[in-house]
């Protein structure tokens, strides 16, 4: 029996007619028990050497899709699973339907897709305010590329293998000394689990500590991820308003088993929480038997008053997650991030950590460990200081003059992005439109709120764009917003 084999060119004959035969029978074109031609045959009729059949006849009886005979030849073999074949349009869709349903996601997911649906950067755009950016130019890469180096002459000389799940020694020794003289949060290097950014450490701490049903507070508004993490893992999520110094310690669901928030900085608002708060909310989580998570982004970037205590420094009882990122004062694409948690839970974090991915890439984190440990990342951090300083400056000179009778900017103490409040009647859309219009970036504060109402505003991160694009936009913004406002 003859079979239709097209050969195009002479490059990679075996697999032309491999991938040939192969479609052939997993489609049902060759049955069961159908004898094919001899190797002789096959190879007379392609013209091709015989070899080339031989092969592809030995891979496909490896591969259980033929059979030989004792002196009877070569035969496709019975019983296989073959796809179905050609069908019409409409048995094709409602086949696909089936599917669909056999392999559907749990509804929490379509929420969870709302909730870390964040701005993000839009090129197309002159001017972007989106929030989260920072600015790559401003990175010393040439120093990064020697610590790079380093860490490969380092790894050259190890031995292949897993490491600690909670790390490198030298990063998490970096990270103690720096949270240490930074931030006043006193830990040994052993005390810090090196994560892939903030977020896996949220990831991480709901797992060790929350069950299907159990009850996680978050501020609101605030930061969706840190919902739809807590979500995601089944727990119930109660949003908790804030005010001027914070979250509203009162307002705390009773049962609840995490607390998070965002102390220096609260997001998306820019607020600091209150000392008295602070304590109170401590007290709060020692007679309850909650842990608080202390998210402490931005906290690198103090622009005016004098840098709150972290809860973590404050923390007696032994209740308080640290968490931090490299995000925001390197770049977000490094993926490293950390957590100090309460002493008898690094145990099971590390465990949990292990059980996920093991263990992030130890030679980006000796890299990391070599820039901060030589001094590079403070060296950094001042330089980057300087830039963003300019651009908040610049950015509250345009809300507080010629924008201040539309906006009241929300002044923050720290951070790389600022609120502002709308004056009624302005709507964030209207506003948002007209300035995209324009090609400017401006992005509303309404997506950050659960259940509180929300009070009309717009998100300026100022990470990510420059004090000359930020001048020229709000310039821009200014002449319009006469027109929004009627």
């Amino acid at each position: 029996m003859d079979i239709h084999i097209s050969i195009e060119g002479r490059h990679d004959l075996a697999g032309q007619i491999y991938r040939q035969l192969r479609a052939g029978i997993v489609e049902g074109r060759l049955t069961g028990g159908v004898q094919l031609p001899s190797t002789r045959d096959l190879a007379a009729q392609l013209g091709v050497s015989r070899k080339t059949p031989l092969d592809v006849f030995e891979r496909l009886l490896s591969e259980g899709f033929l059979r030989t005979r004792a002196g009877a030849g070569t035969y496709v073999a019975e019983g296989l699973q073959r796809l179905p074949g050609e069908k019409s349009a409409h048995a094709k869709a409602a086949e696909a339907a089936k599917v669909v349903a056999r392999a559907k996601a749990r509804p929490l997911w379509d929420e969870v897709a709302k909730s870390i649906a964040l701005p993000r950067s839009r090129p197309d755009l002159t001017h972007d305010f989106v929030g989260g950016m920072t600015d790559k130019s401003l990175f010393p890469f040439d120093v990064w590329r020697t610590c790079v180096n380093q860490a490969l002459r380092a790894q050259a000389r190890g031995r292949g293998g897993y490491r600690d799940a909670a790390g490198e020694q030298e990063l998490r020794l970096a990270i103690s000394r720096y949270l240490a003289f930074s931030r006043a949060v006193s830990s040994n290097w052993d005390d810090v689990l090196v994560t892939q950014g903030a977020q896996q450490a949220l990831d991480l701490m709901a797992r060790v500590m929350l069950r299907p049903g159990d009850v996680a507070a978050i501020e609101d508004p605030g930061y969706p991820p840190a919902r739809a993490c807590f979500a995601a893992l089944g727990a119930k999520v109660v949003a908790v308003p804030v005010d001027g110094e914070g979250l509203i310690v009162s307002r705390l669901p009773k049962n609840a088993r995490i607390v998070y928030v965002t102390p220096s900085h609260q997001f998306p608002l820019g607020m600091p929480m209150s000392l008295e708060r602070r304590v109170e909310l401590l007290e709060w989580a020692q007679q309850h038997g909650a842990v608080i998570i202390e998210d402490d982004y931005d906290c690198e970037y103090r622009f005016e008053g004098r840098s709150m205590e972290p809860l973590k420094s404050l923390d007696r009882a032994g209740l308080v997650a640290y968490v931090g990122t490299f995000s925001k004062t390197i770049f977000p694409e490094l993926r490293i991030g950390y957590v100090v948690p309460p002493a008898s839970l690094l145990g099971p974090l590390s465990r949990a950590r292990q059980v996920g991915d093991w263990h992030g890439c130890t030679f980006t984190q000796t890299a990391l460990a070599n820039f901060m440990l030589n001094g590079e990342f403070a060296r950094h951090l001042r330089r980057t200081h300087k830039h963003y300083a300019a651009r908040r400056a610049m950015l509250l000179s345009h809300l507080q003059s010629g924008l201040g009778e539309w906006f009241e900017p929300v002044v923050p103490q720290a951070g790389i992005h600022l609120a502002a409040r709308l004056k009624a009647p302005l709507t964030e859309a209207a506003v948002i439109d007209a300035a995209r219009a324009a090609s400017i970036g401006l992005y509303g504060l309404a997506p950050f709120y659960v259940r509180a109402r929300p009070q009309p505003g717009l998100l300026f991160g100022y990470g990510g764009i420059g004090v000359e694009q930020i001048d020229s936009a709000l310039t821009t913004l200014a002449r319009l917003m006469p027109k929004i406002a009627r």
